[in-house]
């Protein structure tokens, strides 16, 4: 599929061939739900914990006698039933990653690629770099261009002017393409790419 080529001030450029097997995708929802749900899961700390009743610090001695009380028969004030006591099924330390096929992963990403690009979110520019590291000016020419909420993806390393002046910029990013991943592709409206984005993209996929 044939493309037009921006400049990042947003003149013409010129076009670009991209690969239909990573940017021309019938896209599956199920293959981009399941790469999205293991990313997150990655990402969560699980350092949730609550203490069972074996781990509250109280005393463990019998409350009172077992019978002639006309009272439940009850044991340690740790139990779970009794104000201080222990959290039944409480959650736990624990990893919520899971195992995700490379195949599936790499499937996943040709998929949000072509979703974007079928939507009409996509958009190439020549380069990404900037003469000054000025937010002001950057978000100005955000503006001017129509982006929003909008992730741009460099070559193998990030211009410096660029990404000193994203820093401080809502709802934009900036990444490596060694660092593009379906989930933050799918949170963004726009996805611009630079050519040495696109051409480590299609040599990464061959």
């Amino acid at each position: 599929m044939d493309i037009a080529v921006k400049t990042f001030e947003g003149k013409d450029a010129g076009k670009v061939t991209l690969s239909d097997s990573i940017f021309a995708l019938e896209v599956r929802q199920d293959i981009l739900a399941r790469v999205v749900r293991w990313q997150l899961a990655k990402r969560r700390a699980g350092t949730h914990k609550t203490k069972g009743r074996s781990e509250i610090d109280r005393t463990k001695s019998k409350m009172y006698k077992q019978k002639g009380t006309g009272r439940a028969r009850h044991h340690a004030a740790s139990a779970p039933q009794f104000r201080g006591g222990g959290r039944v099924f409480g959650p736990v330390v624990r990893s919520h990653a899971h195992d995700l096929p490379k195949k599936v992963r790499a499937l996943g990403l040709k998929h949000a690629l072509s979703a974007k690009a079928k939507e009409g979110g996509l958009i190439i520019v020549d380069t990404v770099a900037l003469k000054d590291a000025k937010t002001k000016a950057f978000r100005a020419q955000l503006k001017k261009l129509g982006f929003a909420s909008t992730l741009i993806v460099d070559g193998a390393e990030v211009e410096k002017n660029l990404g000193l002046a994203v820093r401080n910029v809502p709802h934009v990013d900036v990444l490596p393409v060694q660092g593009i991943n379906v989930y933050d592709i799918l949170r963004h409206d726009t996805l611009v790419l630079s050519k040495a984005a696109v051409d480590a993209l299609e040599e990464r996929f061959k």
